[in-house]
């Protein structure tokens, strides 16, 4: 169904469902759910599970002879920052004014200076040269958050001011807007057939079963969940006039708000989390997991 790999699923998983539900999952519900999404080898799951928890996303304990995950500080930051992206967006009407970040980090730490671009894109912030970056918005809170994971606070230099020059052509330089405005047409093109057809099904009582609702708001989010990442959410007056982005956003979250209550049905029909004191009957009907 999907080639898409375990990690990718199991953190999807976690963003729009586990953490909703005790936020601890049993290792038998994951893999049961990956199949459902086209993951068939158990083997593959644990695998994931083991790289994730080795990365620091996951943590793992046992109750009984069972394994329970569920998301470390890291991980939880991740997916909270995401979630805000992908259903708030960002509000308030731009100042003008641009926010210029600068760093020079040594030669030898090439490591920390690749790492450091990696964040900055997924803060929001553009590149307009090797160290040079640019944002819209204020994000102060990010960065303290960033400087609190990376010893980079004494490498880098931030100003504000106004740009001398067409804001339009910033951009132009900062962000790749014809890609990522393509990538929205086509996740409409995708998705709105899809969307009108499941809604008068529904409205004719004959909607898709809760399995399916699961699969498809499951996908549904997990391919809308790459935009808030790629797409500096860049104020009206900075867009191209055939912005998608808008359109896509709204196909988003009036197909996921249709598919919702059946979804959470499947979700929860398959969903075992960690009992807080595993019973004796538990223990003793414990198998090896699965």
């Amino acid at each position: 169904m999907t080639d898409i790999g375990p990690k990718d699923l199991i953190f999807t998983l976690f963003g729009d469902y586990i953490r909703h539900r005790g936020g601890e999952v049993w290792t038998g519900s994951l893999i049961h759910l990956l199949q459902i999404l086209g993951v068939s080898s158990p083997q593959a799951v644990r695998a994931a599970l083991s790289r994730m928890t080795q990365r620091g996303w996951l943590q793992s304990r046992k109750v009984g002879r069972r394994s329970y995950y569920s998301l470390t500080a890291k991980g939880h930051r991740l997916l909270e920052s995401g979630a805000r992206r992908i259903f708030l967006g960002r509000q308030g009407p731009w100042d003008g004014r641009w926010r210029i970040l600068t760093y020079r980090i040594p030669d030898d730490q090439t490591r920390l200076r690749t790492r450091l671009r990696r964040e900055l894109g997924w803060i929001g912030f553009g590149r307009l040269d090797a160290s040079l970056y640019i944002a819209p918005y204020d994000y102060a809170d990010e960065l303290a958050d960033l400087f609190e994971r990376l010893p980079v606070r004494q490498y880098v230099d931030i100003f504000v001011g106004r740009y001398e020059g067409s804001d339009l052509d910033l951009v132009a330089r900062a962000w790749d807007l014809a890609s990522i405005n393509e990538k929205y047409r086509r996740f409409v093109e995708k998705y709105r057939p899809l969307y009108e057809a499941d809604r008068e099904a529904f409205t004719a009582g004959n909607g898709p079963d809760p399995q399916t609702c699961f699969v498809r708001r499951f996908m549904l989010t997990h391919e809308y969940r790459e935009f808030p990442f790629l797409d500096p959410d860049l104020p009206q007056e900075l867009l191209p006039s055939d912005w998608v982005g808008h359109e896509a956003r709204d196909v988003f979250h009036e197909y996921h708000e249709l598919l919702t209550g059946p979804a959470i049905e499947y979700f929860d029909s398959v969903f075992q989390g960690a009992p807080d004191r595993p019973s004796a009957d538990a223990e003793a009907e414990a198998k090896p997991e699965t």
